[in-house]
């Protein structure tokens, strides 16, 4: 028996021939328009399974319908749609198209394109990129590269890619955000790029890039760039940080104050970081800040109230709680507004501007999931240059093709070039883009090699290479990883209450971690000295008794030592790590006593 299940639950049991003829039916009724379009029947016959789903947030797609080897959508019937004649719900009525989900289409034979209908084909795709779905088939030529690398692709064109995000940029206060100054539409284009209208928002640049391994800068995945392209705007962005800041009320009536904080108060920091304040305790527009930079002055009420407040009656003890640009970030104001919260309470948020210029370690990406950094900018003059004297925006490294395999880059730079030249956008769409036959005419026509190499010269010395370059024209994305926001070291710096070690993370000033991988590296090139400076980032001296092994009492009025176990006063001073004495207290408090054996140092 085959059990039915709807929406997961079991309804049912039939014989085979009846599920067979229950699937059947339903179809059929969905095909004339009798039950809704989004009813999926599945019939899984390895798990002796039929399958009738209704849910909300199932993935659906449309295929159109193939019966006896003809496909049931005809040119007549894409005329009167293209006419407004009919519309989208009326094929699905007519059982022309419908729509599957995952389950129904282990049921499905379904043909790519019309050419390769055979009789045993049940559906037809619509296009073959809608294969790869919508972010996918913006890659062009994606039918010619691996899978992964199509899905890199994607990740750093519509995730990570630089852009004008949103046309009301100038008034949002997002958690963060970035804008390209000066973005291009791709000169090649699939057509999900006119359905998704991404002309109106784009987020990359066309560079004219050589590949070429350039005196080792570009390593790898290193990039070399242009000074000079730079110069002229490429890649550069601005990065947007928004502060908030909120006058607070306190239980017992006490809250917040906005205001220019006095100099007495605890917690006031060099009085340079309150020089952009005005009166009212707010930073002026378009003002530069540093960081650290006090935005917003703020005093609040103590947190605690001790005994010595006690005598305190009637003198308020506030303290300096101001909101300041994060300690590694700098930027002009962008804009400053004050409001209200919907408690009634007063709102002010501002918005710190900083200008990205392209630097050594930022990443950029192609739409074929080939990411990486800038490993060197190199001033214009000393740039390899064509014999027209076209000199590259980008030097890349051809090493990086062969073991990513792909292929579909390496038609960009063709198809790319033929459109540069001729002045057309030139069409990508996976599994029906314009043939390669056609760039390389194009490029002949125009007095270019149909290889896409070109004959270059070395700009320091003015030689001609031995080798023709591969040269083209490629749409490279900005992408949101830049090293200005990642960029971090310290020597002395802020420590944890409870371990005395150095606090954790870029934003609080952390310490960097050096871990048994690091200390090996330090052995092997025999400075295993420098462990002893690396590894004692929490030393402290603790006095133990020399009688009993435990951690002693110092008495720090009377300048004296002595052991609460046995009362001795023989005590020694020893070095340990702070976290190893809060481990012996630990140890204590959970009744266990922990000896130490001490001796002199040999």
């Amino acid at each position: 028996m085959i059990n039915v299940l709807v929406n997961g639950k079991i309804v049912g049991k039939l014989d085979k021939k009846q599920s067979e003829k229950l699937v059947a039916n339903l179809r059929g009724l969905r095909r004339k328009g009798k039950i809704h379009s989004e009813i999926t029947v599945a019939y899984i016959e390895s798990r002796r399974e039929v399958r009738i789903d209704t849910m909300a947030g199932r993935v659906l797609r449309p295929l159109i319908v193939v019966q006896s080897g003809k496909p049931l959508l005809k040119k007549e019937d894409l005329k009167k749609l293209e006419d407004g004649k009919i519309g989208w719900k009326d094929l699905l009525k007519t059982g022309k198209v419908e729509f599957l989900d995952g389950e129904e289409e282990e049921n499905a034979f379904i043909a790519l394109d019309e050419k390769s209908v055979t009789k045993q084909h049940t559906h037809l795709e619509p296009h073959p990129m809608t294969l790869l779905g919508v972010p996918g088939s913006l890659v062009p030529y994606a039918n010619y590269s691996r899978g992964d690398r199509v899905n890199y692709g994607t990740s750093k064109g519509v995730k990570q890619a630089l852009g004008i995000y949103s046309l009301n940029y100038p008034i949002r206060f997002d958690t963060f955000s970035n804008m390209l100054h000066y973005p291009q539409v791709p000169v090649v284009q699939t057509h999900m790029h006119k359905i998704l209208n991404f002309d109106q928002h784009p987020a990359g640049q066309n560079f004219v890039v050589a590949m070429m391994t350039w005196e080792g800068y570009n390593m790898e995945d290193g990039m070399v760039f242009n000074q000079a392209s730079l110069d002229r705007g490429l890649g550069r962005s601005t990065y947007f940080r928004p502060y908030s800041v909120i006058e607070k009320r306190y239980p017992g009536g006490q809250e917040d104050k906005i205001e220019l904080p006095e100099k007495d108060l605890a917690g006031y920091t060099l009085e340079e970081h309150y020089a952009l304040l005005d009166t009212d305790g707010i930073i002026h527009p378009e003002s530069k800040a540093d960081g650290d930079t006090v935005l917003v002055g703020r005093t609040s009420p103590p947190r605690f109230l001790g005994s010595m407040n006690l005598f305190r009656i009637g003198v308020e003890s506030r303290r300096d709680t101001s909101e300041r640009v994060r300690h590694d970030e700098h930027g002009w104001i962008d804009s400053v507004v004050v409001a209200e919260n919907v408690e009634g309470r007063k709102l002010i948020r501002t918005r710190v501007r900083d200008d990205r210029i392209p630097e050594l370690g930022d990443k950029f990406s192609s739409r074929h999931g080939q990411k990486g950094v800038i490993g060197m900018v190199v001033p214009h003059q000393d740039m390899p240059f064509t014999s027209t004297g076209i000199v590259p925006d980008m030097i890349t490294n051809p090493h990086g093709i062969p073991s990513r395999m792909t292929f579909s880059q390496v038609i960009e730079f063709f198809t790319g070039k033929a459109a540069a030249v001729s002045g057309k956008i030139m069409n990508g769409t996976p599994f029906d883009g314009d043939p390669i036959k056609e760039a390389r005419q194009i490029l002949i026509s125009h007095g270019l090699k149909p290889s896409g190499k070109e004959t270059l010269y070395n700009g320091m010395t003015g030689e001609k290479y031995q080798v023709e370059i591969f040269t083209g024209v490629i749409y490279y994305h900005k992408v949101r990883h830049m090293v200005a926001n990642k960029i971090h070291a310290r020597a002395r710096g802020p420590i944890q209450v409870l371990t005395r070690q150095p606090t954790e993370g870029r934003s609080k000033i952390g310490g960097l971690r050096m871990g048994e991988m690091e200390k090996d590296c330090l052995v092997s090139h025999g400075a295993s000295l420098l462990l002893k400076e690396r590894f004692s980032s929490d030393m402290t001296t603790i006095p133990v008794c020399s009688s009993c092994g435990v951690i002693s009492i110092y008495d720090y009025m009377k300048d004296k030592a002595y052991c609460s176990v046995c009362g001795g006063e023989n005590i020694e001073w020893i070095e340990v790590s702070y976290a190893f004495h809060i481990m012996l207290q630990e140890l204590i408090t959970i009744g266990i006593y922990p000896k130490l054996l001490l001796r002199d140092k040999r």
